[in-house]
């Protein structure tokens, strides 16, 4: 290996970009003058990463949605390949996006180019059919979750746990009052942040259930306030139905900050994915949600291996709850009526106006069940937080020494 090593990368989406922009700070500590190049967003361009395609290209999701770009993403992908092969780097990293990058690794690391995968893909929830290609396409993994190394190396994957980098962002103590203070809320006030998600599709289908949910609080509430952290592509939609919504003064629609508005809320509406483990780990009870296309749902619900969608749930469940027993099919096994949730999921059908309100001011009721739920994500945080950028570059120098 060079000095200053060469590396591929392929980041799909904003938390990708974000996860390699980390990963970038680890490696030029250690090596300077390395250069990366690949398919990759602002976080990593602000690292000296040479993006040949932008990130976006990539910020799709679902089975009838991709199926419009699926022949550009095909042509995308090979002739990256191409480009691989023909001038290999030392290294090619995917960062998550599984679906567009186990395919590109499986066909690199057949032409002598040595590969790793950062992000375990969540096998252990869904689509286990993800873990034969991984063990095909990687010859290594970086796993953000303590679990997850245990569990490839029962299927021969070699793996190492780095921690979640959000875990070092996030203050173990948030500070609610100076969140408040910089949105402009006032400090005696009860906060709801809605979060209905960062993708249009998500926008579609939770955003119209958040705002009649949000009336309906209010109504029980009166005197309750709701934020809304949007997006910078969805800021003007969200916006304008927001003041369709007849909330009025009561509903705050910021652009972006959904740091501050997680900060500064009491209790989130909150759409399934990385936002929820945020929410987590700024110690904010929640209600998870997720809708999507019908089909897309039926086709991804056959396929849970676990009895959760929503993070916090799945990383604060026993021990024994993420092995499977011998002999009990997955589709049973994600049905058990008597799995432990830490916080409510209201999935499709089930995700109504009504059943969010309720769930919500469940919450507020209950303020011991707050306090322990806290002193539980404050446990989870301690679990996660680790020196990512360092345990990753460790792991990558012993890739490339092998």
């Amino acid at each position: 290996m060079a000095a200053a090593p060469r590396f591929g990368i392929v980041a799909g989406e904003t938390s990708g970009d974000l996860l390699a922009g980390l990963l970038l700070d680890g490696l030029r500590a250690r090596w300077p003058d390395l250069t990366a190049a690949g398919i990759g967003g602002a976080q990593m361009a602000a690292r000296g990463f040479e993006a040949w395609w932008p990130v976006e290209k990539l910020s799709v999701r679902g089975y009838l949605e991709v199926l419009p770009r699926l022949p550009e993403l095909l042509r995308l992908r090979r002739v990256l390949g191409d480009r691989l092969l023909a001038e290999p780097p030392d290294l090619f990293i995917g960062v998550d996006a599984p679906d567009f990058n186990f395919d590109l690794e499986a066909r690199l690391k057949a032409g002598g180019i040595r590969t790793l995968h950062f992000v375990s893909p969540s096998f252990w929830a869904w689509r286990p059919e993800k873990l034969i290609k991984l063990k095909n396409a990687a010859d290594h993994v970086l796993c953000l979750f303590p679990f997850e190394p245990e569990l490839l190396a029962e299927h021969g994957v070699g793996a190492s746990y780095v921690g979640h980098p959000l875990a070092q962002m996030i203050p173990m103590q948030p500070d609610r009052a100076a969140a408040r203070r910089s949105l402009g809320l006032p400090p005696q006030d009860t906060v709801v942040a809605l979060l209905p998600g960062s993708r249009a599709a998500e926008v579609k289908h939770l955003w119209p259930r958040f705002l009649a949910a949000a009336a309906l609080i209010r109504q029980a509430r009166p005197g309750m306030r709701f934020i809304v952290p949007a997006v910078p592509h969805l800021l003007a939609r969200i916006r304008a139905e927001a003041q369709a919504s007849g909330l009025g003064e009561a509903l705050m629609v910021l652009p972006g900050q959904s740091h501050a508005a997680l900060a500064a809320c009491d209790l989130t509406l909150i759409a399934s994915g990385t936002a929820t483990l945020e929410a987590a780990l700024f110690k904010r009870p929640m209600v998870i949600a997720y809708a999507m296309p019908s089909f897309s749902y039926h086709l991804m619900h056959g396929k849970r291996q676990l009895p959760w969608i929503g993070l916090p749930n799945v990383l604060c469940a026993p021990h024994e709850w993420l092995h499977r027993p011998t002999g009990v099919s997955a589709h049973a096994f994600a049905d058990r009526a008597d799995a432990p949730f830490v916080v409510p999921e209201l999935v499709q059908d089930a995700a109504t106006p009504e059943a969010l309100a309720g769930a919500a001011l469940d919450w507020l009721a209950a303020p011991e069940k707050i306090a322990a739920l806290e002193t539980r994500f404050a446990a989870l945080h301690h679990e996660l937080r680790r020196d990512t950028a360092r345990l990753a570059t460790d792991a990558i120098e012993t890739l490339l020494a092998r």
